[in-house]
């Protein structure tokens, strides 16, 4: 019998048996999605957005379709860190698959209470520090496009936790080079870029912006090309590991990011139109390494020819 390829990844730490990673803020806590696929196939579960303290999040209407994606401003609703330990952990548990908390703040002193409570609890595998959050009113997008500010909060969080630390960025930045860097510099063990685009939609008829927030994050097929360029100059400049997402669909959308520099993907808006398109990816990407003569996924990562 053929041996099947190794799809499995170290990320700064983070093992996982394959690329394939939910996307912060579309796959819920996991049990969301539990009737519709096998959690424990996937590389790793990264769960919503949490805080310190439950966040309501903005007024409605927070969401918009896009031609090609759609627009968010949710704004970080989520009952708070307390709350998910409690009762989504004890769920996630369960499964043989690492869980990655994606944490945010409106201060680096915030960031590191809340990294400092995660590392003494079980079961979580590594920190996502979101410091790229386009629509909140505090902290959020700011603390990603400032080298100064993402220094601040990467090496504050670096100081209280020995997991796995991936610093979550924005393309809505002059350089993203210089910001990864940057945090590299800080402590971070990863990069997961991109974040969503700033944007916004108006509704002829009524004049009015389609969302209550006026802006709000652009994500799916429209930001892809942006973010694998991104990708692939992020790739030539640092040393850590890179999480590409932005508009990952289909395994093809995967395989090029992995070509660009990525060691790992993230799926985000495609879990909207399709419960099982994490599966789908993991699945296609293992195809074409079949197809490709590939025995290991790191010959296929940063395969880019120029």
């Amino acid at each position: 019998m053929k041996n099947k390829p190794s799809l499995a990844v170290n990320i700064g730490g983070l093992k996982m048996n394959n690329p394939v990673m939910t996307a912060s803020g579309t796959f819920g806590f996991g049990k969301e999605y539990a009737p519709y696929l096998d959690l424990n196939r996937l590389g790793a579960i990264v769960v919503k957005g949490t805080t310190l303290k439950p966040k309501a999040g903005n007024k409605v209407p927070r969401i918009a379709e896009t031609p090609a994606g759609m627009l968010n401003a949710v704004g970080l609703e989520n009952p708070g860190v307390d709350y998910f330990l409690a009762h989504e952990m004890p769920f996630l548990k369960q499964h043989d698959v690492p869980v990655v908390v994606n944490i945010a703040g409106n201060s680096a002193a915030d960031y590191a209470e809340l990294a400092a409570r995660l590392d003494r609890e079980e079961g979580i595998a590594a920190l996502e520090v979101n410091i790229s959050c386009p629509n909140v009113k505090q902290g959020g997008i700011a603390f990603g496009t400032q080298c100064s500010m993402a220094q601040d909060v990467i090496g504050a969080v670096r100081k209280v936790t020995q997991l796995p630390l991936i610093a979550k960025l924005s393309p809505n930045v002059t350089s993203i080079v210089e910001i990864a860097k940057s945090v590299e510099e800080a402590g971070a063990d990863a990069v997961s870029l991109i974040n969503t685009l700033l944007g916004m939609s108006i509704d002829a008829k009524t004049r009015k912006p389609r969302l209550a927030n006026i802006v709000g994050g652009l994500s799916g097929p429209a930001v892809k090309p942006v973010a694998l360029r991104m990708v692939w100059q992020v790739a030539g400049a640092i040393d850590i590991p890179i999480i590409g997402m932005g508009g990952i669909m289909t395994a093809e959308d995967a395989v090029e990011f992995l070509i660009a520099g990525a060691s790992a993907v993230a799926v985000g808006t495609a879990n909207f139109v399709n419960p099982h398109a994490t599966m789908d990816i993991v699945n296609g990407i293992e195809q074409y390494l079949e197809e490709e003569g590939m025995k290991d996924i790191h010959e296929l990562i940063g395969s880019l020819q120029i």
